[in-house]
């Protein structure tokens, strides 16, 4: 068995991007991705997420960039980070896993390891590996190849909680000493706090139940402010009140999007079904944030029939933040692009602003990043850093303001 190390990380996302940064410092790794557009750009050190700095694009021991698959071949660890969305009916799509699975197939060799970051139900890593790489290869996990789960922990935006100092789990199931150490040498170099399991089911399970309890205390918090505003009550003022207790738990409420808060309580409850198990409730924080993001949607439109209305024409709105949370580009599931987009369908003169998202989709969902205040009403969906400002300039213009969640008042 061959001592050497050469990784290879499939998907430069917001997961794989940093996980290729660290390993190409100590060794020869591949970063793969099937975009040759996102490829392209991280070749010129531009990551369009803005998650990553360029100076950290530098390739370091002869490592490359590349859609190309042909350069993977020579690898010997594989770190797929690709997308685990959901299909229709929020069905479970591992389409972009089962695909990695695919591409390694083809230069699959005896001792190579396979570790899975991307999100899934429990199971769904070995039998993914059984359907595709066994099959394809007729080579045995667990003798020929091995599998290992570690899976991401990263939050965009968030600069305290790096990928080097957060504590991340690595499930290895194997009594082979030598694998075990090697896999454990690579993950060391990645970040120092491990938490190591010896089985890929729970470690997949801890994984959605992370992003399921938060769904469901903001969900709370959500269901509480809907309330509040119904009950003409303050929000702020009563979640001031119950926090003097020492053990509330400090949520607050918000439109809740990204990759996993809205997609990982359907993976869960899939395979439970799919095992005759009755969850009661994986699923309330879902029907309770979609219901929020309907409830500020009618509150946006029912200003904007009072201003017409009123004024006899047609107001000019502007909405401030479509990005899924604050001051990151990623719009993946975001619901304040949401209620723009179903704005646009029912009004004219909606426009959106948001210095966050990448140009790509500014270009495509028509955005701006530089605006004159020549609006009637401004709406704050995200919390980003400008608005603050923003708010002010605006209030000062006498500009109508709707800031449903208090960020600013």
């Amino acid at each position: 068995m061959t001592n050497k190390i050469f990784p290879c990380v499939i998907g430069l996302g917001y997961v794989g991007l940093p996980v290729f940064v660290r390993l190409k410092k100590k060794y020869k790794t591949v970063g793969f991705d099937t975009s040759l557009s996102r490829t392209t750009f991280l070749k010129k050190k531009k990551d369009l997420n803005n998650e990553i700095n360029p100076k950290d694009l530098h390739l370091f021991n002869g490592s490359k960039i590349t859609s190309n698959p042909e350069n993977i071949k020579e690898c010997n660890i594989y770190i797929i980070t690709v997308p685990t969305p959901l299909k229709n009916k929020h069905i479970p799509d591992l389409k972009c896993l089962e695909q990695a699975y695919q591409s390694i197939s083809k230069f699959l060799k005896k001792n190579d390891i396979i570790v899975v970051e991307s999100t899934v139900y429990p199971g769904a890593s070995k039998e993914l590996a059984k359907k595709v790489l066994e099959k394809k290869t007729k080579l045995k996990s667990g003798k020929d190849f091995y599998l290992a789960y570690s899976p991401e922990r990263i939050n965009p935006g968030d600069k305290n909680h790096q990928i080097q100092n957060t504590e991340k789990i690595l499930a290895i199931e194997t009594n082979n000493v030598y694998v075990k150490n090697k896999i454990l040498k690579i993950y060391k170099s990645i970040t120092s706090k491990l938490k190591i399991s010896n089985s890929i089911e729970e470690a997949e399970t801890a994984k959605v139940i992370e992003n399921i309890q938060r769904d469901l205390n903001i969900a709370l918090m959500n269901d509480i402010f809907i309330f509040c505003k119904r009950m003409n009550l303050n929000f702020k003022n009563i979640l001031e009140l119950a926090g003097t207790k020492w053990n509330f738990l400090k949520f607050s409420a918000g439109l809740v999007g990204g990759h996993c808060l809205p997609v990982d309580p359907y993976y869960l409850s899939y395979i439970a079904k799919k095992n005759n198990i009755s969850l009661e409730t994986v699923l309330a924080g879902r029907s309770v944030n979609h219901k929020l993001k309907n409830f500020i949607f009618k509150q946006i439109r029912n200003k904007i029939l009072d201003f017409n209305r009123k004024n006899k024409k047609k107001c000019r709105v502007l909405i401030s933040g479509i990005t899924y949370k604050k001051n990151v580009a990623d719009i993946r599931n975001s619901y304040a692009l949401e209620i723009y987009l179903n704005l646009k369908k029912n009004f004219k003169n909606i426009y959106a602003l948001d210095k966050y998202c990448d140009k790509l989709n500014r270009k495509k969902f028509n955005i701006l990043d530089k605006i004159k205040l020549n609006y009637d009403l401004l709406i704050f969906l995200v919390d980003h850093n400008y608005n603050k400002k923003l708010y002010k300039s605006a209030h000062l213009k006498k500009i109508e303001l709707f800031d449903p969640f208090g960020y600013y008042q």
